[in-house]
């Protein structure tokens, strides 16, 4: 069911609210969280609304998406309440906010703020340039943004960790997640001779592959390159390196000294599941943190030029 509010106030949306869901029969018992997508001014906003009702599965949700129209003309809101099939396990408000009211989210969202329950804020675009300073992002336990939208993805981690604040998170660091795991078990297997430098190769516009250079640089504390290529992380050892590698068939590949190869079919992570993961823990990633600390430490090569700087 999605009901249409056009030129109203957040009194009669709430209002709206609790008659649609008593008519649908719909119940906010189960509600786990409360999470505010952000959309800008020509961002894909249904894009991000598939996505979240995807994730609802798991996590069951008040949805509320803000998006900011255009500032000129005469303060107005837009509502649209979507429950039942069009919202999955969760309950969406949209919110459409034009004029001077696109410049005071935080006070039209505050209303519809689940009681006791943590607040998740996502920027499915280019997202805030400091994240924990922003009306809506100040709302949220956590703050999910998303470095492969950035203008300039060659810089973005860096100014990433400049404005880090504790509940920073990045859908690019989610997507690599089962390369994590991997390579967390490959270091865990025997044999345990000391890793004495990393090499890390992968599209020179990803910041997801920069965010995992910067994670084993960190880990690891030893020597990490990062190059321009098709997609190779090796962990040099005297006996041999290790190498993780993508075959034609988009497997996994593990190769180590003295041991057969290893596949590993490698599913796509789409959206839905980027979002799952990230609001499956509210409290702060460290992990992440240590990555984007990781980050500056990577010597970035070009095989004509030499040293980049990230």
């Amino acid at each position: 069911m999605i009901v249409e509010l056009p030129d109203t106030d957040t009194r009669s949306v709430a209002k709206r609210i609790i008659e649609v869901r008593a008519a649908g029969g719909a119940l906010s018992l189960g509600r786990v969280l409360t999470l505010v997508v952000c959309v800008e001014q020509g961002e894909p906003m249904e894009g991000a609304i598939e996505a979240v009702i995807g994730a609802s599965r798991e996590h069951p949700s008040r949805v509320i998406v803000v998006y900011h129209g255009t500032r000129e003309g005469n303060s107005r809101l837009d509502a649209q309440i979507r429950v039942g099939g069009d919202a999955g396990a969760s309950e969406v408000v949209v919110l459409s906010l034009y004029g001077a009211l696109a410049d005071e989210p935080a006070s039209v969202v505050t209303p519809f703020l689940l009681p006791d329950t943590p607040v998740v804020t996502w920027w499915p675009g280019e997202g805030p340039a400091r994240p924990a300073d922003d009306p809506l992002g100040r709302l949220g336990h956590r703050r999910i943004l998303d470095a492969t939208k950035d203008a300039d993805p060659a810089t973005v981690l860096a100014r990433r960790l400049e404005t880090y604040s504790p509940g920073d998170t990045d859908i690019a660091w989610s997507r690599i997640t089962h390369w994590r795991a991997i390579l967390a078990s490959a270091v865990d297997r025997p044999p345990h001779s000391r890793i004495t430098a990393v090499d890390v190769t992968g599209a020179h516009d990803s910041p997801a592959v920069d965010l995992i250079a910067g994670w084993l640089h960190s880990a690891l504390d030893v020597p990490t390159r990062r190059r321009r290529g098709s997609f190779e992380i090796r962990l040099h050892r005297d006996e041999g390196p290790t190498i993780l590698a993508v075959d034609e068939g988009n497997n996994a590949v593990l190769t180590m000294p003295g041991k057969p190869d290893g596949r590993i079919a490698m599913g796509h992570r789409d959206l839905p599941v980027c979002i799952a993961e990230e609001l499956r823990r509210l409290d702060t990633d460290e992990v992440y943190a240590v990555a984007l600390r990781g980050v500056p430490g990577v010597d970035f090569i070009d095989t004509n030029e030499g040293v980049l700087t990230p």
